[in-house]
């Protein structure tokens, strides 16, 4: 199989606020020019890097607001988050696990620091991702996939290696708990210093990886730092990674959705006519309701 080659390795772009509660850098769609489908199916990606919030009696967080016409995905790796939308939907997510809501025909949600971890503060690091759908799927019915970390597919990597967990679709076998509406791969690797993995990937899936903690060498030759995201072409299948320290990935490939996208703040659609429908179902109540 032909390498999958480097296309960039993108330095975490200036921080900004989403809410009080998540301090993140946007590396896709807007903190790099990088176009709305480069990475497609995956629309966004934000990332909390690791940052220590004092205690607190009021957590702190994201209020209210809509979302239609994709996934949102978060993925804890320090801190908790309590979660609760307006189809009944609610869980807190803690260190390892995802929490996966599909907000398709529409939502309204919030999002928060879990009260406990809020009151003692500590580390927080997450990464959410917005997933986008295909219009065929954009107003089915909202549902949510809560994902411990227990529930997670585990492949043990040879000589004490670490683990690949298995968020989505497979490796080596081993399944990933999560309901995809297309076809995608998203692993945590917890890779060993001096380990070695080779990962096989279709050469048209957008693929990218987020270093999480540590630094790894990609392909044999270039290195990537912590806090780093690496971007690969569309030219092979095989990628090659060797931990030069203790490291955390996230890998996400997946098949892109060749159709058009129309984003316009919280919702994600194929048409203008579409937003347009969005917004005034949205100013009529047709999402539900939920307190803040």
């Amino acid at each position: 199989m032909k390498t999958k080659s480097i296309q960039q390795i993108l330095p975490p772009p200036a921080p900004h606020m989403v809410g009080d509660g998540f301090r993140v850098h946007n590396f896709f769609p807007s903190g790099y020019d990088m176009g709305l489908a480069r990475m497609s199916p995956f629309f966004m990606l934000d990332y909390n890097s690791k940052v220590d919030f004092p205690a607190t009696d009021t957590p702190r967080g994201v209020g209210v607001h809509p979302h239609r016409g994709f996934e949102t995905v978060t993925i804890a790796y320090h801190g908790k988050v309590a979660h609760h939308d307006s189809a009944g939907n609610s869980g807190v997510i803690g260190e390892g696990d995802v929490q996966w809501m599909t907000a398709t025909s529409g939502v309204l949600h919030k999002e928060y620091h879990e009260k406990e971890y809020a009151k003692k503060g500590g580390f927080f690091q997450m990464v959410q991702l917005w997933v986008n759908l295909p219009a065929k799927d954009k107003m089915s019915k909202p549902k949510y996939q809560g994902i411990t970390h227990e529930q997670m597919g585990k492949y043990n990597i040879p000589d004490n290696g670490g683990v690949v967990e298995v968020i989505a679709g497979e490796f080596n076998g081993i399944k990933g708990p999560a309901f995809t509406f297309t076809p995608i791969q998203m692993y945590n690797v917890r890779i060993k210093k001096g380990a070695k993995l080779t990962f096989n990937l279709p050469e048209n899936f957008n693929t990218g990886i987020l270093v999480v903690e540590g630094t790894i060498k990609v392909n044999t030759t270039e290195e990537a730092p912590v806090d780093h995201f690496v971007l690969f072409k569309n030219d092979g299948e095989t990628i090659n990674l060797e931990a030069t320290e203790d490291s955390i990935l996230l890998v996400l490939s997946g098949e892109p959705i060749n159709e058009s996208i129309a984003p316009y703040g919280p919702f994600l659609m194929n048409t203008k006519e579409e937003l347009m429908q969005a917004f005034e179902d949205f100013n009529t109540g047709k999402f539900g309701h939920l307190e803040d």
